[in-house]
């Protein structure tokens, strides 16, 4: 396919320009949030450190890291950079203790993530004549809003389906002729099972590419998603706290994920020690928001491992790409796009009186992720009846579903048969593939 761009003074950039504008950029942010963040005065001013001592894009090392547990600490607002009266729209995501991780946008903010996801949609083929079929979930979820408003920034049709109602997913992809599907790629494996058992010849629809993040995702699972769909599939990558989806995405040469660098720094870093570490390495990846005013957040630091690689691509971009994430380095889990930590499981179990020896069992069949809790009986429960035991696992399921947002299935086991630990007890077992 012919390599695209939706703005190629930017995407195709000279090295030398891209330091400028990061150089530019990061100067302004670190400035607004001395000004305006408490918590990063109050390390600024431990470290010695002033805005004047920034001077380019090279002393970004000069700065604090930025973490979770910092937005946990300061929630709801306490990060952000800007007047109540500047947001225009805030997002959330889940966090460990059940408090969310909030985002706020100024209306600059939305058009930087527009232009970003704009980005994505032209380097996968899409332009203002498509349909853009959006399955993401609409709401605090970043997912489908972001991909929307890049579909109407770009000038294309936005059709919000939102996830659900599958086969009436697929009637809208006949009827309306959707180009582009945009959603998890368990979803779309699950939407093209759902076409194959309606006895629909996927090459009779009009779709022709796919673009998927939200959850991570192997090669084999992209060719499976092209053969049942008849399209191409793409990746796409963000995160709540930096952007939603658009952070970095797929060009047609797919030997990496473009970073919109302009908006959104990368650096990778050793886990351990905080040091960086050079292009081609794995480690863990981290973002400076150069970009946004609201939440301009230094230096954050994702927990996601993966490695950069630099150079002018086949497709003519000059964007710094990113691997494929393989993992984390700490214990969150992504189940159907959901981030999900075995310390909500735990505060679930506690709230209900559980014992809280439990284990999340992760595992992936036919290609959607599948999530099993198991959980310790008392001795008490032991001798119940069976009914009982039932009654109380859909309890569980019901209160986790209320707090995690995802269903999963409960399975009491007997007392003491749980493996324990003289170190940290072993919560999760993922036996999904990332080959």
């Amino acid at each position: 396919m012919p390599y695209n761009y939706y703005e190629p003074d930017i995407e195709c950039a000279p090295r030398e320009v891209l330091h400028w504008i990061q150089s530019r950029r990061l100067i302004k942010m670190v400035e607004n949030c001395y000004n305006n963040v408490p918590l990063y005065r109050k390390r600024f001013d431990e470290m010695g450190l002033l805005p004047g001592d920034i001077k380019s894009i090279d002393d970004i090392t000069k700065l604090p890291f930025t973490t979770k547990t910092d937005l946990r600490d300061t929630y709801p607002f306490g990060m952000f950079a800007v007047p109540k009266e500047d947001l225009v729209r805030i997002h959330a995501s889940s966090g460990t203790t059940g408090k969310q991780t909030v985002v706020g946008y100024t209306q600059n903010d939305i058009d930087v993530w527009a232009r970003s996801a704009a980005r994505a949609l032209v380097s996968i083929g899409a332009t203002k004549s498509d349909y853009i079929h959006v399955s993401y979930g609409y709401g605090l979820f970043t997912g489908g809003l972001g991909l929307h408003y890049g579909a109407e920034k770009l000038g294309a049709t936005a059709i919000p389906v939102s996830s659900g109602n599958t086969k009436r997913q697929v009637t809208i992809m006949q009827d309306y002729g959707s180009d582009i599907l945009c959603c998890t790629p368990s979803y779309a494996m699950f939407i093209g099972e759902t076409v194959r058992d309606m006895g629909i010849d996927p090459k009779t629809l009009k779709l022709r590419a796919g673009l998927f993040g939200a959850e991570s995702w192997t090669e084999s699972m992209r060719r499976e998603i092209e053969n049942i769909l008849a399209i191409k599939a793409y990746d796409i990558y963000g995160l709540s706290e930096i952007a939603g989806p658009g952070v970095s995405f797929d060009c047609p040469c797919q030997t990496g994920m473009h970073i919109n660098e302009d908006f959104f720094y990368p650096e990778i870093i050793n886990p351990d020690t905080g040091e960086p570490m050079p292009d081609g390495e794995y480690g863990e990846l981290v973002f400076t928001c150069i970009g946004k005013e609201a939440l301009p957040l230094i230096r954050y630091r994702t927990r996601d491992v993966c490695k950069l690689t630099r150079g002018v691509c086949d497709c003519g971009r000059t964007f710094v790409k990113m691997s494929k994430t393989r993992g984390r380095t700490d214990d969150m889990l992504i189940i159907r796009g959901i981030n999900v930590f075995p310390s909500q499981v735990e505060s679930v179990l506690l709230d209900l009186k559980m014992d809280p020896n439990y284990q999340i069992i992760v595992d992936r069949r036919n290609n959607l992720d599948t999530m099993e809790v198991q959980v310790e009986m008392t001795d008490a429960m032991f001798s119940d009846t069976v009914r009982n035991l039932e009654g109380v696992e859909q309890k569980i399921a019901g209160a986790l579903q209320s707090t995690l947002n995802i269903s999963a299935r409960i399975k009491l086991v007997e007392p003491k048969s749980l493996p324990r630990s003289e170190g940290k007890a072993k919560r999760v077992i993922d036996n999904r593939k990332y080959d």
